[in-house]
């Protein structure tokens, strides 16, 4: 039987824990002991050694600022209307989660909002019935969607040039990722592609807190925690990266799918996201609550923060404002990853589509061998497409066929063998193979192969509003990540969990 042992699963869920769970203080401790267990559907990350120009300049003290403040929301009576302008990638259950109040009471207050749309219409006005909720944070909106994401405002961006346009230390650092000594701009591409997150985010993130941009020297107390994240096995400028990369994605799909109520700042501090805020600044204050107190955090989302050195660099974020996600998003047919006739097993359900947390965009499905041994079965592409990467273990299968992963849909894979692997810039209809599963790319006791979706950057959830859909089995959470199912008229099938039982699926079965 594949599929993941008793330890690897509990190491998983330790590090998988759901944002639900995770706001008091006794779980950010604990969560910060566990994050570096990493999925067995995540790449296992390297201890890294890199090189940097030496520095002997002491950090000038910040002058203290006393800020004017944010005016802060009034006490709504219960069910009170307010005005909603819809925002790219809103779902009416979403806006439900965070106005504190219910789908069916937003239909009744908009009769007009069509209740079979998936994804809602950008600039639509709407009522929505608001139950107040204490500690509401920070109405200033930093950035949106569409700039956080690793999608289509992205494409034409040269992020080596860039970097190496500019005198900061970032241009000299290099640092072994991947398997690739990889420098400056090539590595902030390297984890921006990996997270689906902006290189302008990370650049604009690297240049408030290290002065990557504009610095010819990192400060010596910045070599080891560069970005203040004080783990032993996050330590240097990389493994600091992909740490925030992967904080920033829990906080922006927390808040898209509903799942993140609060959060805790560093010194103890609660504080619940404001309703009309959008994902990608809920994801900004998200990450700096967890390196930061109420002072510095407020510096950090405000005007004079985050927002100011972006725009300093890349311009005003609000300008020439597009929408990323349409109204009413639907997912191309697909078929199961495995060949027609062939019976695997259905080895996980909806978890982390990359790192740990969130989003749980992630299936997975095994060969029926025992543990890690070669399968001869293929995964095959689950629809027409063009490889637009293939790199060891990886795979993405781009719809479109426009050669740019970060627009239109896309199906990510992971955990793929290096033998009879499809090299990139094939062309592949339906059902092609692609290469084999295997245990590679990440720690895993069983082989397997691990899928997830993005569309125009963006990793949409598999139990969502536009839910994964293999053969008309849909795809829905469990009480934890991995715990989830499939179900097609009627039928339902549980994912393996815990390294017991079977849960075996046909593809092209009817």
């Amino acid at each position: 039987m594949t599929g993941i042992s008793n330890e690897s699963r509990k190491d998983k869920h330790q590090g998988k824990a759901s944002l639900r769970t995770r706001f008091t203080k006794t779980s950010i401790t604990f969560f910060l002991f566990t994050i570096f267990f990493l999925s067995a559907c995540a790449p296992i990350l390297p201890t890294v050694e890199s090189t940097l120009i030496p520095v002997e300049n002491t950090p000038t003290p910040e002058p203290q600022i006393t800020r004017t403040p944010i005016p802060t929301r009034q006490v709504y009576a219960p069910a009170t209307l307010v005005d909603y302008t819809i925002q790219s990638g809103d779902t009416v259950n979403v806006l439900a989660a965070h106005f504190n109040t219910t789908a069916a009471e937003i239909y009744e207050a908009n009769p007009l909002l069509n209740s079979k749309v998936s994804t809602l219409k950008a600039g639509q006005a709407i009522k929505i019935p608001i139950y107040y909720k204490a500690l509401w944070g920070s109405q200033f909106q930093i950035i949106p969607d569409s700039l956080f994401v690793n999608g289509p405002a992205q494409s034409g961006f040269n992020t080596s040039d860039f970097v190496d346009s500019r005198p900061g230390w970032l241009k000299n650092y290099t640092v072994l990722a991947g398997d690739e000594d990889r420098r400056g701009g090539d590595l902030i591409d390297y984890v921006a592609q990996n997270a689906s997150v902006s290189p302008r985010v990370l650049l604009a993130l690297a240049e408030y807190q290290t002065g990557a941009l504009s610095q010819p020297v990192l400060n010596e107390d910045l070599q080891k925690y560069p970005l203040g994240y004080q783990e032993q096995f996050h330590q240097g400028f990389y493994l600091q990266l992909v740490w925030a990369a992967n904080q920033l994605n829990n906080g922006y799909y927390g808040w898209r799918n509903g799942r993140l109520e609060s959060y805790t700042l560093a010194d103890g501090d609660m504080e619940v996201p404001d309703p009309w805020q959008n994902a990608a600044s809920v994801a900004l204050q998200y990450y700096y609550a967890q390196l930061y107190s109420r002072q510095d955090y407020e510096k950090a989302i405000f005007d004079d923060g985050f927002y100011a050195v972006y725009s300093q660099y890349f311009g005003n974020p609000w300008q020439n404002l597009t929408s990323h996600i349409p109204g009413n998003l639907t997912q191309p047919d697909l078929v199961l990853p495995f060949a027609a006739g062939r019976k695997w097993t259905f080895a996980g359900g909806p978890h982390t589509a990359y790192g740990y947390g969130e989003p749980l965009a992630a299936l997975d499905f095994g060969p029926n061998v025992s543990g890690c041994s070669y399968s001869a079965d293929y995964v095959v592409a689950m629809a027409d497409g063009q490889i637009v990467r293939s790199e060891p273990a990886v795979a993405t299968l781009d719809l479109d066929m426009d050669g740019d992963e970060r627009t239109g849909w896309v199906i990510f894979y992971l955990h793929l063998g290096l033998t009879e692997k499809v090299r990139p810039g094939v062309i592949v209809h339906q059902g092609d193979p692609i290469g084999h599963p295997s245990c590679e790319g990440g720690s895993s006791t069983g082989t397997h192969v691990h899928i997830a979706r993005k569309y125009n950057g963006e990793w949409i959830d598999a139990d969502s509003a536009v839910p994964f859909n293999l053969e008309g089995w849909i795809a829905h959470n469990g009480a934890e990540p991995y715990m989830g199912t499939l179900k097609r008229f009627g039928k339902v099938i549980t994912a393996v969990v815990q390294g017991t039982g079977t849960s075996s699926i046909t593809a092209g079965a009817k």
